[in-house]
């Protein structure tokens, strides 16, 4: 990478990016290991993660052209993150477990500037991860509901005032606060709200790249369409069960 970047006899393209023009396709790496994981590439697992790999080395390398940290520098940090919040691991201490690295990252948070009990949530996370740990931080602090059903009402209330909104801005707010509620009642189910959209992604291509295989599909008026989705429907369910 320091080669690439060398500003004389380095690449173009490489020696022109930045932080920012990187983040993009940091965050797309990420998405293909977690894709090569979900079809249990391995092969493709092991390219994927040398390429997340290369992003950490090319933000590291831009960091320390500007003189805030090195390569080994990200290392070390982890590996102290990760000693200081195993305290039962690596220190010795006798008692453990998660609730004790929640208390950790807790007691890390006391000292930033940003003392709200939100601090730290990234703005990069796709929304739905997001809208789950902002609830998470704030059900720490009791402001949540005591079981399901209260999630289950609400998804119920902000429906209705969806239904009743014309202007097209409300109209968007009213939909994200919709999901949000969404969001909510799958914290108290345990599921993960991406993990479960993703799945409902892949069945819904399945589904439709079996049915747009019919001769005239597009010509076909939407009652056929439907009984043709409906068969595809039972037809993937036989076959995996």
């Amino acid at each position: 990478m320091e080669r690439l970047r060398d500003p004389v006899s380095g690449c173009e393209w490489d020696t022109v990016q930045s932080f920012e023009t990187i983040a993009p396709y940091t965050i797309e790496e990420a998405y293909e290991v977690a894709d090569a994981i979900a079809r249990k590439d391995i092969a493709g697992l092991r390219d994927e993660l040398g390429d997340l790999q290369l992003q950490v080395v090319f933000h590291a390398r831009m960091a320390e052209e500007a003189g805030h940290f090195t390569f080994e520098d990200v290392i070390d940090a982890i590996c102290d993150k990760m000693e200081r919040r195993h305290p039962h691991i690596f220190r010795g201490a006798a008692n453990g477990g998660h609730h004790l690295w929640e208390q950790v990252k807790a007691e890390e948070r006391a000292g930033n500037e940003d003392a709200s009990a939100l601090a730290g949530v990234a703005l990069a996370l796709p929304a739905l991860e997001r809208a789950v740990k902002l609830q998470r931080r704030a059900a720490r602090t009791g402001f949540d509901w005591p079981d399901s059903s209260g999630a289950r009402a609400k998804i119920h209330e902000e429906l209705a005032e969806l239904d009743a909104e014309t202007e097209p801005d409300r109209r968007e707010e009213e939909l994200g606060d919709l999901l949000f509620a969404v969001v909510n009642l799958a914290r108290f189910l345990k599921v993960d709200p991406e993990e479960a959209l993703r799945k409902a992604n892949r069945k819904f291509e399945r589904r439709f790249r079996a049915i747009e295989q019919e001769p005239g599909f597009v010509e076909l008026d939407l009652d056929s369409k439907e009984a043709l989705w409906v068969a595809a429907k039972n037809s993937q369910a036989d076959s995996s069960a």
